[in-house]
């Protein structure tokens, strides 16, 4: 579902994405973890075609990146700890506008059964600038699966949320993944990220570190795979220094 080979990303004279290679098979939920500053989310925005590579190959759901944005966007849903919601529309109004961008079918029946998922059918009529941070996440989350999309990619959904609001986005993405779609979430909590995710890559230093599924990790152990997956990126490079040398 998600192909990408020897991507490159700079920025000016800085390099953020070194060469990262990544897969991801329908009905995976992959839990991207990482320093600050590793690229996550510059990789997530490639993904979502709205920021380009330098080199590489990049592949959604079949269709190359940049060359297809138009197709690779209907088969995509995307959430950030933003939003991106509009403050003075209601609920049902926000999902009306991007159901239109969408020539989502049967719209009524769709804005519905997503209302229902998220658990806000009752706040469908209210102004979304009267919504708690955590009830527009979830608005957003039912905005990002509208049109039915195969690939969700989740930057950072829970930054800012509370307890009990998290708990909800817990229980929303976890219908959302029994269905099926293939999910990509960077997150800061090693402890959510090993409930929710079914494989679980480390980015640092610009390339995949290491890739584990659930099964390959021991019970309460995503903490020590992601420590020795940076310590070993750390070496690398002096490693590859002494080789070099002929030491």
């Amino acid at each position: 579902m998600i192909e990408v080979r020897n991507l490159v990303k700079r920025f000016g004279l800085k390099t953020i994405l070194k060469g990262l290679d990544f897969d991801a098979q329908p009905g995976e939920f992959v839990g991207l973890l990482g320093p600050n500053g590793a690229g996550k989310t510059t990789f997530l925005r490639i993904l979502a075609s709205l920021s380009r590579p330098n080199l590489g190959l990049v592949r959604l759901a079949g269709y190359r990146l940049p060359q297809q944005a138009a197709q690779v966007r209907r088969r995509l849903g995307v959430l950030s700890h933003q939003p991106l919601l509009y403050g003075d529309l209601t609920a049902e109004e926000n999902l009306r506008f991007y159901g239109r961008m969408y020539n989502v079918q049967n719209y009524a029946a769709r804005q519905k059964e997503v209302l229902e998922l998220v658990d806000l059918s009752k706040r469908a009529d209210d102004l979304v600038r009267t919504f708690s941070r955590g009830m527009q996440q979830r608005l957003s989350i039912a905005r990002a699966v509208l049109h039915d999309p195969d690939i969700l990619l989740l930057d950072e959904p829970y930054t800012g949320l509370d307890q009990d609001a998290s708990a909800m986005l817990d229980e929303v993405l976890r219908q959302i993944a029994a269905q099926g779609r293939t999910v990509v979430m960077t997150s800061h909590d090693l402890a959510r990220a090993a409930e929710l995710g079914t494989r679980f890559d480390v980015l640092t230093r610009g390339k995949i570190a290491a890739s584990a599924s659930r099964d390959q990790i021991p019970q309460d152990g995503l903490l020590a795979f992601y420590r020795k997956a940076l310590l070993d990126a750390e070496k690398e490079p002096r490693r590859q220094k002494k080789e070099a040398a002929g030491g």
